[in-house]
């Protein structure tokens, strides 16, 4: 899954294909090949989207009873793990008429928790991708389905390794990767693939029984957030910039109570308002941290130099040369206020503001 580099044009780069897609297009290889007992190079399918696509087929192999293909994912210029990864589709002729039975082998994950739309012990297929791949298994077999059915089992070689490189083990989605893909295009730096993490994170951890949830903006929050709070794994979410989608969810799913997680400039952000935190839109406000400072007492000399500074790790080394006291905590109860006036009250907040080493600089809560 793309993390989402927000900032960067998406029209001057390439854009690729989903998982999903890519399985869909095996899938209908394979079918053909076991279908026609001949050898098939390229496939054409139709994406969720609507559109025909054809794909080089990298490796065909058939036999009277079952034939494997295989479609190398191009991911297009988006840094996705799953860049490269060899989709597989084995299909095998079932004594069941009309059925296309959809099944997982090595490398495509089980689902193993609840709240991520797919039954437990399920292969991790998601809905779209299930719906595309039947469709063109059923367009490659054709009116063979009359008299038989076909069992098709997915894999994708290393997937479980490149499984380590995404939110799967934590959501409880193991050995190996999922099949996603709502479109069948990958868009390169799409925000949407992080936001539907975050959504399926929160929904994972109500599933779970959760009603507080940590939201953190990256993996060096998260550490030291786990290592302040004693909660559960699936409480924490790790939210990146999307700071107002993943409290807007928590407060839609009901969640009781939101802990903040995050180091000087994402929380200085979010204090003036930003429910949006990347850098490309939204840059820390330093006059906005100087009024702080005068707030809490600081003198005009230091006042300007933080105006001056350079970024919010600055400010920080110069609140703690200065002994600008109750600084943080004052962005911290910002940031709570903030957050409460978006979600409309409807959960406690709690801020936890931490410095680059982990120690906790500033802390606030609505309770």
């Amino acid at each position: 899954m793309s993390a989402g580099a927000a900032g960067k044009p998406d029209k001057q780069l390439r854009s690729g294909f989903t998982t999903g897609a890519c399985s869909a297009a095996a899938a209908k290889a394979a079918t053909l090949a076991l279908l026609t007992q001949k050898l098939v190079d390229q496939v054409e399918i139709t994406l969720p989207k609507g559109t025909q696509h054809v794909f080089a087929v990298e490796s065909c192999h058939f036999s009277p009873t079952e034939a494997t293909c295989v479609v190398v994912k191009d991911a297009g210029d988006d840094p996705d793990c799953t860049h490269g990864a060899h989709l597989t589709a084995t299909v095998s002729w079932i004594d069941q008429p009309g059925t296309v039975e959809l099944d997982r082998g090595p490398g495509v994950a089980t689902i193993t928790k609840a709240g991520i739309g797919l039954p437990i012990g399920a292969p991790a297929i998601n809905a779209v991708p299930r719906k595309n791949i039947t469709e063109m298994v059923r367009e490659g077999a054709g009116g063979a389905l009359d008299t038989r059915g076909v069992r098709v089992v997915l894999s994708v070689p290393e997937g479980e390794e490149m499984a380590k490189k995404t939110q799967n083990i934590r959501l409880g989605i193991l050995h190996g990767i999922s099949i996603l893909g709502t479109t069948g295009i990958v868009v390169p730096y799409s925000t949407a693939a992080f936001k539907t993490s975050i959504v399926r994170g929160i929904d994972v951890a109500v599933a779970s029984g959760m009603d507080t949830i940590v939201l953190t903006t990256g993996g060096k929050s998260e550490e030291f957030a786990m290592k302040l709070l004693e909660l559960p794994e699936a409480s924490y979410v790790q939210m990146g910039d999307f700071v107002g989608v993943a409290i807007r969810v928590c407060a839609q799913r009901g969640i009781r109570k939101i802990h903040v997680c995050g180091m000087p400039g994402k929380m200085s952000k979010i204090a003036k308002g930003k429910m949006q935190t990347h850098v490309a839109g939204s840059e820390v406000d330093l006059d906005f941290l100087a009024s702080i400072a005068a707030d809490c007492g600081a003198s005009g000399e230091v006042v300007d130099e933080i105006r001056k500074a350079n970024t919010a790790r600055h400010v920080s080394e110069i609140v703690v040369a200065r002994q600008v006291c109750g600084f943080w905590n004052a962005v911290a109860e910002r940031v709570v206020r903030v957050c409460r006036q978006y979600i409309h009250d409807a959960a406690t907040v709690e801020c936890i503001l931490t410095e680059f080493s982990g120690a906790v600089i500033g802390r606030w809560s609505s309770e």
